[in-house]
């Protein structure tokens, strides 16, 4: 099959409801992803975790968009607001958000986290684990170096691990705001207990922000069950789109209640186009007024085939074929004297290696063409849906090997 051929059947594929094989995934699957499978011929990636490889419509999309303005102009605002819309209602269901325009397009988690932290007048007590990403961390840390939040963290145990009583404890000596991840990113932990959590922070008056980043495309996501009150998230990994296709969700009580953020740009007018310039300003409707200054269109059309390929095949069977390939990887490194962990329904979709030397460990695999990456003193393997058994044995095996196992 051409790759043009390929890229034109990213959109309409037959990706059928079974559970996935990986005859399957090579028949059906792959020639969606022909152009950067031939580009990384000879290289096992294993870091999907990390930035998520691309459909060959990825490509095609982006000349879509940027097709637009050569060919209208001005004009293409009519269709980049669409596709704007299409990318809010995709993720809106891919995370099931009450309505679409909860999703706010925004250029990254750090983005939607100024915007929420924002709303609040007075200094906000925020409280947040040690696990959060470096993009909210440092935020955070910088908000409260300024004195414009405090600050409480809640440490890991001596696992790398965070529990339930010990956020609630946190919550309960004074919170505004919670900052959690529903997957950590360093350790892949699925944050135990989330609701309980989400309802202790409500009994104590504070909302709630989620990151969803390692979650969202890996396992079902329901925001509207959870009830958080913000959440943020993106396309850089699971959801194959790249960096600047993110989000911020706002919790409808909080749009319809008319709670406004400083990070505000004249997208969030309730008529941008006419440049009327009422005092005080008249915002838009909904999630519509959290938008910013001209927004960033191409991300848009990035993100669609990654958000299309994600529906169709869908996340429950993808989170399925995710789980067995790292029980197998796990089996694979455990026979080569390797302790890992992964697989478990606790977990995000990558295994982990703790080990000092994990940078070293990831340098030396990529050296060999084994695609990894670590995070502090946790050595990181994704094998997705793309990822094949013999990789994941080759990959036990250099491991193994380089501990000297």
């Amino acid at each position: 099959m051409t790759i043009d051929a390929s890229a034109k059947r990213a959109h309409d594929a037959d990706l059928g409801s079974g559970p996935l094989t990986e005859d399957f995934v090579r028949e059906r699957v792959a020639p969606l992803f022909s152009r950067v499978l031939a580009a990384q011929r000879g290289r096992s990636y294993l870091a999907n975790h990390s930035l998520g490889r691309p459909l060959d419509a990825t490509e095609d999309d982006v000349r879509e968009g940027l097709g637009k303005w050569s060919a209208k102009l001005g004009d293409a605002w009519d269709d980049w607001a669409a596709e704007m819309a299409a990318f809010r209602s995709r993720l809106a269901a891919l995370a099931r958000a009450p309505r679409a325009d909860c999703i706010v397009p925004k250029t990254s988690a750090g983005q939607g986290l100024r915007a929420v932290l924002n709303t609040y007048d007075r200094v906000p007590r925020v409280v947040a684990t040690r696990g959060e990403f470096d993009s909210l961390d440092l935020i955070l840390r910088e908000y409260a170096r300024r004195g414009r939040v405090t600050l409480a963290f809640v440490e890991p145990d001596e696992r790398g691990l965070f529990t339930a009583p010990d956020m609630l404890k946190a919550i309960a000596a004074g919170a505004d705001l919670v900052v959690v991840s529903q997957v950590m990113f360093q350790t892949g932990q699925a944050m135990p207990e989330l609701a309980k959590i989400v309802a202790g922070a409500h009994a104590a008056g504070a909302r709630v922000l989620l990151d969803v980043y390692h979650s969202l495309g890996v396992f079902p996501v329901d925001l509207a069950a959870l009830d958080v009150d913000f959440a943020v998230g993106g396309s850089y990994k699971y959801l194959r789109g790249g960096p600047g296709a993110c989000f911020l969700h706002v919790a409808p009580r909080h749009l319809d209640a008319r709670l406004a953020t400083l990070d505000t740009g004249w997208f969030a007018k309730d008529s941008p186009f006419t440049y009327a310039r009422p005092d005080p300003p008249r915002y838009a409707a909904g999630g519509d007024a959290w938008l910013e200054s001209t927004p960033a269109v191409l991300p848009l059309y990035q993100a669609r085939a990654g958000q299309r390929f994600t529906q169709a095949i869908g996340v429950a069977r993808l989170r399925e074929y995710s789980l067995e390939l790292q029980r197998r990887l796990v089996t694979l490194l455990a026979q080569r004297g390797v302790a890992a962990q992964g697989g478990t329904v606790d977990r995000g979709a990558f295994v982990t290696v703790r080990d000092r030397a994990a940078p070293a460990l990831s340098a030396a695999l990529e050296a060999r063409g084994i695609v990894t990456d670590a995070r502090g003193e946790w050595l990181r393997l994704c094998p997705d849906v793309l990822t094949t058994d013999k990789e994941m044995v080759a990959a036990a095996a250099a491991l193994g090997e380089l501990l000297g196992r």
